[in-house]
Parts: C-alpha cells; sequence; structure tokens
C-alpha cells in the first residue's frame, strides 16, 4: 500500500528537483539557442545557462519565483492506494517542501491578498487527477508556475470561420503581446477546441511536452514548426531584449468542440521549463 508519508516524501524531492534542476531536454534546446545567437542575445543566454549551473551546483532554486503548486497525478487500476492520503501526502509535502527548500510563499487569497506561507490555501496546490486502465504504479508530475509567464496566458473563442488563418494569428498575437514579460525563451503551450476551460488546460499540460519531441498528430506537429518560426521572427528574443530565440517550442494539443465554436487557449513557459515527475509503486 502506497501510505500517505511516502507520498508527503516524495512530493518534497519532487518540488525540489523540480526548482533546482532544469529539465535536460530544456536546458539543450537552450544551449542550441546560444549557438547560433549572437551580442546582447548570445550574452543573455550565456548568463541562464551559468543561472542554471549555479542553481544545480548550490543546490538552490533557478530562479526567486518558484511559482505556485500544480500536479498532475496518473492513478494505475492496480495501484493500491487511498486516493484521500494520495491528496493529503500532496498537500503536506507542498508544506514541507516550502520551509525546507524553501519555496517562495506565492499562494495568497485572491481578495484580501493575505500571505499563505505554506503555500496551501482553497485549491492549492491544485491537483489533476487521470485514471488509468492499466498499471500498478502512481506517476506524479509537478509543474511550478511562476507568475511571470501564467500572467500571458489568453484565450479566445474565434469565429470557426476563421478556422486555422485565426487560430494561427491569435497564438503569434498572444507572445507579441507578452513581449518579454514571460521570461523568454519560453515554450508556448496550445489548447484548440473542447470547452473555453479544457482550451487553457490542454495549453497548460502542452508545456509539459519534451522540448524537442514531435507531434504524434502530423498536421498539429507541422503548425508548430510553422508557428515557432513565425514567433522567433518577432524578434523579441531572450529575455525580451532581441534575438533570434524567442520560444524553444510551439506544443499544440486539441480536443473536439460545438459546430459553432473554436476555443483557443494559450499558456506560455518561461525559461525555466521547470516539472519534474516521478511513479511510486
Amino acid at each position: 500500500m502506497i501510505s500517505k508519508k511516502q507520498v508527503e516524501e516524495t512530493v518534497v524531492q519532487l518540488l525540489r528537483k523540480s526548482v533546482v534542476e532544469i529539465p535536460k531536454d530544456v536546458e539543450s534546446a537552450i544551449e542550441e539557442a546560444f549557438k547560433k545567437e549572437e551580442g546582447t542575445a548570445r550574452e543573455q543566454l550565456k548568463a541562464i545557462l551559468e543561472n542554471i549551473k549555479i542553481a544545480r551546483r548550490k543546490e538552490v532554486p533557478a530562479c526567486q519565483d518558484t511559482g505556485i503548486p500544480i500536479f498532475y497525478v496518473k492513478v494505475g487500476c492496480k495501484a493500491k492506494v487511498d486516493l484521500n492520503e494520495l491528496k493529503e501526502g500532496i498537500v503536506k509535502g507542498v508544506a514541507r517542501a516550502t520551509e525546507e527548500i524553501p519555496l517562495r510563499p506565492n499562494v495568497v487569497d485572491p481578495i484580501s491578498r493575505k500571505v499563505c506561507k505554506d503555500n496551501v490555501y482553497a485549491g492549492m496546490p491544485h491537483i489533476e487527477f487521470e485514471f488509468l486502465n492499466e498499471g500498478d504504479f502512481v506517476e506524479i508530475t509537478a509543474l511550478p508556475k511562476g507568475a511571470g509567464s501564467e500572467n500571458m496566458s489568453a484565450l479566445k473563442m474565434i469565429n470557426p470561420s476563421e478556422g486555422l488563418k485565426g487560430i494561427k494569428k491569435f497564438v503569434i498575437e498572444v507572445v507579441a503581446k507578452a513581449s518579454g514579460n514571460p521570461c523568454p525563451p519560453t515554450i508556448v503551450g496550445v489548447g484548440v477546441g473542447g470547452s473555453s476551460d479544457l482550451a487553457l488546460i490542454m495549453a497548460k499540460k502542452a508545456v509539459l511536452r519534451p522540448v524537442g519531441s514531435r507531434n504524434k498528430d502530423e498536421e498539429l506537429d507541422c503548425i508548430e514548426g510553422e508557428l515557432k518560426e513565425k514567433i522567433n521572427q518577432l524578434g523579441v528574443g531572450p529575455m525580451g531584449l532581441g534575438g533570434k530565440t524567442t520560444c524553444l517550442a510551439v506544443h499544440i494539443e486539441k480536443a473536439g468542440c460545438h459546430t459553432a465554436s473554436l476555443p483557443v487557449g494559450v499558456n506560455i513557459q518561461c525559461w525555466t521549463g521547470r516539472k519534474a515527475t516521478v511513479r511510486i509503486r
């Protein structure tokens, strides 16, 4: 049986890894961008790569904004776990991680703005469950999401008559308007279809896909490549100071939608691309 304490301990380590160690796929993409850039853009990427090394060596968060605690949890049908204990373990893990790592107490009451010192409050940490038809494990993915990038999220209920052209136009407009605010080079997640809320959910989950991976849907894969090229032609560049690299990747997810609707959500992730996943058996 997977215990609450086991989950708690795992979540502390998972959050530590996610805020300290920048994922290899993201670091590799930044290194490739560094080779292609010049001038100010190259210096910015050099500073980012040095930042990554220092954080890893000193075991401190790579960014002072350690985000809000978001988790995606997959539960195998053969996993021996109590769902209430699983949730409680995650909550306790967040509280401990906030004190021990430490994480910045980013979570506040939305009205009074009172700070929640352990990052635990109504709806926080946010946990999304998915139940699998196989497997004897629980898989937990942590996505600490900073405000600089999260504040650039956008949703548009596009007129279906605008079609693919309207989708592309909206995504590019969102990234151009965001400019340097989300700390580029970014990962751009796009959700197309579903409902208004589902489009944004898909967009956020899309940023978790490894940078450099190909979309299994050939049409979406082609659109991702085109959007990445056009976004990098905007000239926003690393940290918004100009250059060839505004985004490292564009990832798109889609779902069926109403015949009279075309929701499009955009979620941008900063250069840290923070994420970490673990399986407990």
